[in-house]
């Protein structure tokens, strides 16, 4: 790897697939032209993977499982440890790499690492955690042994939005429990998605085939890596209209797979009336447009308690006003570019929805190339499309609620169920409110934007299926098995 160099013949290797521990061209005609979304500099051309190809990462992750299976604990252990030190001794190469290739601010870039880190060192301690139990039996003479095993081999999916720390919030716990993964990185980010991870690991002496990296387009390899017979899990993170594809795949073929999906978000940011205005302002503008609001537990609501709303509105227009919008490299820079043409035109979309549902514009900008700037509506209702969909942008509105109660319920006015957050100086009142909320996570007195290595991530209703993190991403990447001994001859009634 190489840093602070946009020449594509520094990046060799990230030209190549990682397939059963050996860097190797893509067979397939198409090419990944990945290219920087704030000024359009190509990066690197991936020739794309073909089925073929996919299968013998699954072939090589399926044999070296296996053995990686048996290891020590501490072995599996020090590959982990590695792989910190060499993001430590990475880390300004892959700040770098997220800011270039997924658009990210330097701020947003370096939180992400430090996530990435935090998951890598967590991971680390996931082989000496991992246990059994032994339980009785209505049986005369019979112990019963449940033993927690790996899964085997994990297919991840994984997307371009924080493309480091969301793959590697599904590798690292899978290689660290034993099992082997065939990584598919979003189109958009090949290299920190996957590629670069695959750089770490092979630097930090994982053995080979258990980490495959496949870039491929989605209408060659996009359904068959969920549909190949040899994953049992797939581990998915994007939107919630893929998930939903992806868990009919997982389950509608022979081979019924376990899935984890973390999906779209529709994120409530709560403002009640005896709330610290001042300090939910400053929050409310971090948790929106940080990584320009495309975060799936980024803000993506503002609802503010009538007696409030008015004073709000006005100290948070000021304040967002005061963004520095550009590039992202600079570290004054909070709003960078949007990662494609697609997602910019549904940007367009959305603000051209909201005026004509009646919202009021009191800050926009001109959209220069991908860049969008902050753009504020109120006058916003729980109905309009910016209220019911996810946003994924630099497009916030704001809705006013009569009181404590109104407010609940416009929070939970959503299909999704992501991350949730609440303003209040009352620390009972806001402990009620957030337990009133249905969503996997809530935040008192700080934003939607929260990932502890340690806590459990996830949400409800159409916003996922499963948690990551600590003991309870154990769950999700080992598999219960049931051992029964009979001591003595059991008597059997024919």
């Amino acid at each position: 790897m190489s840093a602070n160099n946009t020449n594509t013949s520094a990046y060799s290797d990230f030209h190549l697939q990682y397939i059963a521990g050996e860097w190797q061209k893509g067979k397939d005609d198409s090419v990944n032209t990945n290219t920087n979304p704030y000024n359009g500099d190509e990066l690197v051309k991936i020739q794309q993977a073909t089925e073929e190809q996919l299968n013998e990462a699954y072939e090589a992750a399926s044999q070296a499982q296996q053995e990686w299976a048996k290891q020590t604990p501490a072995a599996r252990a020090a590959v982990l440890y590695n792989a910190v030190n060499i993001l430590d001794q990475r880390q300004e190469e892959i700040v770098n790499w997220l800011i270039k290739e997924s658009g990210s601010t330097r701020i947003k870039a370096m939180v992400e690492f430090g996530a990435t880190r935090a998951i890598t060192l967590e991971a680390a301690t996931f082989p000496n955690r991992v246990h059994g139990e032994i339980r009785p039996s209505n049986t005369p003479d019979k112990e019963n042994f449940i033993y927690r095993e790996p899964i085997g081999v994990v297919a991840v999916i994984s997307p371009w939005n924080f493309p480091l720390h969301l793959t590697q919030r599904s590798i690292a716990p899978a290689l660290a429990l034993g099992n082997a993964v065939v990584l598919k990185p979003a189109s958009d980010t090949p290299v920190t998605g996957g590629l670069l991870l695959a750089k770490v690991f092979e630097e930090a002496g994982l053995p080979k085939g258990l980490l495959n990296v496949v870039v491929g387009s989605g209408s060659e390899i996009g359904d068959a890596i969920v549909e190949h017979k040899t994953p049992s899990l797939v581990s998915f993170t994007g939107s919630t209209s893929v998930g939903k594809h992806i868990g009919e795949l997982a389950n509608g073929g022979d081979y019924i797979k376990k899935v984890a999906l973390e999906l779209g978000g529709n994120s409530p940011f709560v403002v009640l009336k005896d709330a610290d205005i001042d300090q939910a302002v400053k929050a409310a503008a971090f948790g929106k447009f940080l990584h320009q609001g495309q975060i799936c537990i980024a803000i993506n609501r503002i609802i503010v308690e009538d007696a409030l709303y008015d004073d709000f509105v006005t100290r948070f227009l000021e304040h967002v006003k005061t963004l520095q919008v550009g590039d992202p490299d600079k570290m004054e820079t909070a709003v960078g570019p949007i990662i494609n043409e697609k997602q910019v035109k549904s940007l367009k979309d959305k603000i051209a929805k909201a005026q004509e549902e009646g919202a009021k514009m009191i800050l926009s900008g001109e959209i220069d190339g991908q860049v969008v700037p902050p753009h504020i509506f109120t006058d916003v209702t729980r109905e309009m499309d910016l209220s019911r969909n996810e946003v994924f942008g630099p497009l916030v509105g704001i809705i006013r609620a009569k009181d404590e109660d109104d407010a609940l319920s416009i929070a939970n006015d959503s299909m999704y169920g992501l991350s949730s957050a609440v303003f209040t100086q009352d620390l009972a009142k806001g402990m009620r409110f957030a337990r009133g909320i249905k969503a996997g996570m809530t935040h008192i007195n700080d934003i939607s934007v929260n990932d502890d290595s340690n806590a459990p991530f996830g949400g409800e209703k159409n916003s996922g299926i499963g948690r990551f993190n600590g003991e309870w991403v154990l769950e999700e990447f080992t598999r219960l098995h049931w051992i029964s001994v009979q001591h003595q001859p059991r008597e059997y009634p024919f």
